[in-house]
């Protein structure tokens, strides 16, 4: 008896484009965020200071450390190196991201997030905390997203098909 390869559905031919359009969103948005903190580090500090969580010298080595760790992701992500593991990486960075807002906003800061850049004391009111959650949990799913459906079109990681091309060539 001869096994037949199972019949691709519109999903299965579908999911790896749309991974492909969810790994370059985010990338754009990591490299986006991380580059334009990483030319101003200081205010990258001085956005984590704000938050009003953490250790002074925790604070400075996250303010500097937090844009390469973005623009890494981005890199990842941009390329489909990894893209398992950078999803679960992004996952894991946006719900700090959401919990860090959701504190400073249940803690009545006002606070820039310094998501992009910036970032910092406020006056009140010019806070946008119900966007900055809605828009990270946004990007959260996407990154879910990678994690279920990590195989996507040009890729440095080889996909379903061109995995199968492989080990039948070994």
């Amino acid at each position: 008896m001869i096994a037949r390869a199972p019949v691709p559905t519109r999903f299965s031919r579908a999911a790896p484009w749309i991974s492909t359009l969810v790994r370059w969103v985010l990338a754009g948005i990591f490299l986006a965020a991380g580059g334009l903190k990483a030319v101003d580090p200081q205010s990258s500090v001085a956005a984590v200071r704000a938050y009003q969580l953490l250790p002074a010298r925790l604070e400075t080595v996250i303010g500097w450390g937090l844009p390469f760790v973005e623009i890494a992701l981005g890199l990842l992500l941009a390329a489909g190196a990894f893209t398992r593991i950078a999803g679960a990486a992004s996952a894991l960075l946006l719900v700090v991201f959401i919990l860090a807002v959701l504190s400073a906003a249940a803690r009545g800061l006002s606070i820039d997030c310094g998501c992009f850049g910036g970032g910092g004391t406020v006056a009140a009111g010019q806070t946008d905390y119900g966007g900055e959650v809605v828009r990270d949990s946004l990007l959260l799913l996407l990154a879910l997203w990678l994690l279920w459906q990590p195989r996507s079109r040009l890729a440095l990681e080889p996909g379903p098909h061109e995995r199968r091309e492989l080990e039948d060539n070994q």
